[in-house]
């Protein structure tokens, strides 16, 4: 085969670099403290991603939380002086005498002597005056009757149950701070 020989030119004189073809490009210069910058702020957001991602996966945080609903103010409920009812009076102190004292001042302000009944209570230790009623309609006439003996604490409990379930009670446990050591407040006709 013959062998073929190319005319001389102007590249056959340049000396030998050492390098053919694209390895002639100049070789970018790394600028090191860029790319660690780079990677210390996609380890920071992966980080934070993912504790971001258990705290929602262990219910920890909620996304869109379900607003709550606004407490309604409860209504208040108007001081009544009912007459209807029947009054127990139990002395829970140890003075004696009490109870007939406050079913003078019960009777005085309208109700019917037949229907307030003083009677001393099981214990003598009872620290808060009290007027108790039975259900939830009662309260207005327990408040007027709390009123009405110079003001007391009131609560609803089936403790006092009355006698005839046709007929509405309230019932005054005359606690310590009506006893003659303590500053009795005065009642209200």
């Amino acid at each position: 085969m013959p062998q073929t020989t190319f005319p001389r030119d102007r590249f056959d004189d340049l000396p030998d670099a050492g390098r053919v073809g694209a390895h002639r490009a100049e070789n970018p210069r790394m600028r090191g403290w860029v790319v660690l910058i780079w990677a210390a702020i996609a380890t920071i957001v992966l980080i934070i991603v993912g504790i971001f991602g258990t705290l929602i996966a262990s219910g920890r945080i909620e996304l869109f939380p379900t607003p709550s609903p606004t407490a309604t103010p409860l209504p208040t409920v108007e001081a009544v002086v009912d007459t209807s009812y029947e009054v127990l009076i139990l002395n829970a102190t140890p003075q004696a005498g009490l109870a007939t004292q406050l079913k003078d001042v019960v009777v005085a302000a309208g109700w019917p002597v037949d229907s307030v009944l003083a009677s001393e209570a099981g214990s003598n230790d009872f620290a808060e005056t009290t007027v108790y009623y039975l259900k939830p309609e009662d309260q207005a006439a327990a408040l007027g009757l709390a009123g009405v003996i110079g003001g007391a604490k009131v609560e609803q409990s089936d403790i006092y149950q009355p006698a005839d379930p046709r007929t509405p009670q309230l019932t005054i446990v005359i606690g310590l701070d009506r006893t003659a050591g303590a500053a009795s407040p005065t009642p209200t006709p």
